[in-house]
């Protein structure tokens, strides 16, 4: 199906964001359909991160309207974004996970935050969660300082999916791994994505994750977003556009984008 016959997921119009006297975003523009895997990059200090901020509502924006699922982040009361912030789950770089707390704990952290579960059935479901994202059954006794890099971004992955989610916000999923574990975590995701009917957006500096993964994606340039295939961002004549789509690293990526 094409992806613009879909409803959106998250539908952005004329976003700006500020800080102090500078301009990050002037007037961005993006929709993300169900069922997407849409990859989000851009240069250093093009606001990737403070977009994702925004659609998660930790940050208010200057100007302009940003709604998941139809409703308008900006808008929630403190009880309806309780319920809302149910609907998504979310991976940051370093995978932000508690350092004192075992990766059970850490995955169980937003089921007791948000749902009453007695001590067995939570135990349960971070079991399952481990095996979901493909880790070994003892992990779920080990501190996050046991672990690899990949290991990390995984059980952080675990986190995310605890609520049971249709829609994962990633921040650079793949950083500081090896190509070895880049590859694995990424068809751990399309095979997430496949299985569980997920929407997925990410931030991303990974070209081999970005081709591998995504059917659209979004580049932030002079604070507006430009989206399209792999195919049709290569061929906008906009110099950053075409160094990124064109490069020796770009040339080396995977061919084919999941679609």
């Amino acid at each position: 199906m094409n992806a613009d016959a879909r409803p959106p997921v998250i539908r952005i119009r004329g976003l700006v964001n500020r800080f102090g006297g500078q301009l990050v975003h002037d007037g961005l523009d993006l929709d993300v359909a169900a069922g997407e895997i849409f990859g989000i990059v851009g240069g250093s200090g093009s606001g990737k991160s403070v977009l994702l901020r925004t659609m998660l509502g930790l940050k208010r924006a200057d100007a302009g309207t940003v709604e998941l699922y139809g409703r308008d982040v900006g808008r929630l009361s403190p009880a309806e974004r309780a319920a809302f912030v149910q609907t998504f789950g979310v991976t940051f770089q370093n995978g932000a996970l508690i350092s004192s707390l075992t990766v059970a704990e850490n995955i169980q952290l937003p089921i007791r935050e948000y749902r009453t579960q007695a001590p067995a059935a939570l135990a349960a479901l971070a079991d399952l969660c481990v095996a979901l994202v493909g880790l070994p059954p003892e992990t779920a006794e080990k501190y996050p300082a046991q672990l690899s890099g990949g290991m990390v971004k995984r059980a952080a992955l675990a986190r995310a999916l605890a609520l049971e989610p249709k829609l994962l916000l990633l921040d650079e999923p793949t950083a500081g791994l090896d190509p070895i574990s880049a590859a694995g975590f990424d068809q751990l995701l399309l095979y997430l994505h496949s299985q569980l009917g997920l929407t997925v957006v990410m931030i991303t500096h990974d070209l081999d994750t970005l081709f591998r993964t995504c059917g659209r994606m979004g580049v932030i340039l002079d604070g507006v977003m430009v989206s399209g295939t792999r195919a049709e961002l290569a061929a906008n004549p906009h110099p950053w556009i075409q160094a990124y789509f064109h490069g020796a690293r770009a040339r080396a990526a995977p061919e084919e984008a999941n679609g």
